[in-house]
């Protein structure tokens, strides 16, 4: 199959992101590069430099809201991609109504009662959207720990799910960064079997 043939297919789908520090600005930018068509990112946080470790941003956006300096980057990653931006905090009232329409969202939150919530809400309020979250992604070596697991028919978990951050085991780029991209694969893989068409490319 063409690159090309991929990158059509996934330019009709809308793809949410809850959160946009390590896991979610990464994803991000890698599903960019693939070619889906729309981004839903929501966040309320600006960069700071500590966020630089790990993060898709950089020096001359620090102070900047996150969703705004996310935006700018995709564009220049693909300025044909739209990406809507939500500068507010998620909750169990305003997720269904950001993520209508998302084909799949991506959980990237750094608190467990956060993503407890997200999990909660959308299998509750958006019955039959997959969720990708992400568990386990802190320090560094032992990459083969870190795995796509299928919890539900709508449920998957990208990480190790058990290196809980710490000051042993900060959060550093290159882990975050396996699950991340990790994350915009299983996104990608479940795009593409979304549609018949896929077979007939």
């Amino acid at each position: 199959m063409r690159s090309s043939d991929i990158r059509n297919h996934l330019s009709r789908f809308r793809v949410g992101i809850a959160g946009a520090g390590g896991l979610g600005s990464n994803c991000a930018a890698a599903l960019a590069r693939s070619g889906v068509g729309t981004l839903v990112i929501c966040d309320y946080d600006v960069i700071e430099p500590a966020n630089l470790s790990r993060q898709y941003y950089f020096t001359n956006q620090v102070g900047t809201l996150k969703t705004i300096a996310l935006k700018e980057n995709i564009a220049r990653i693909n300025p044909d991609i739209i990406v809507l931006a939500y500068t507010e905090k998620l909750t169990r009232t305003n997720i269904p109504k950001i993520y209508s329409g998302c084909d799949i969202i991506v959980e990237a939150f750094d608190r467990d009662d956060m993503k407890e919530m997200i999990i909660e809400t959308v299998q509750s309020e958006m019955p039959g959207v997959p969720l990708i979250v992400g568990s386990g992604v802190a320090g560094w070596g032992n990459t083969d720990s870190i795995r796509c697991r299928k919890i539900d028919d709508t449920l998957y978990v990208c990480g190790d799910e058990s290196t809980e951050v710490s000051e042993e085991h900060p959060l550093m780029a290159p882990r975050v960064g396996i699950a991340a991209n990790m994350q915009a694969d299983t996104v990608v893989e479940l795009l593409m079997k979304k549609s018949s068409d896929y077979f007939r490319l």
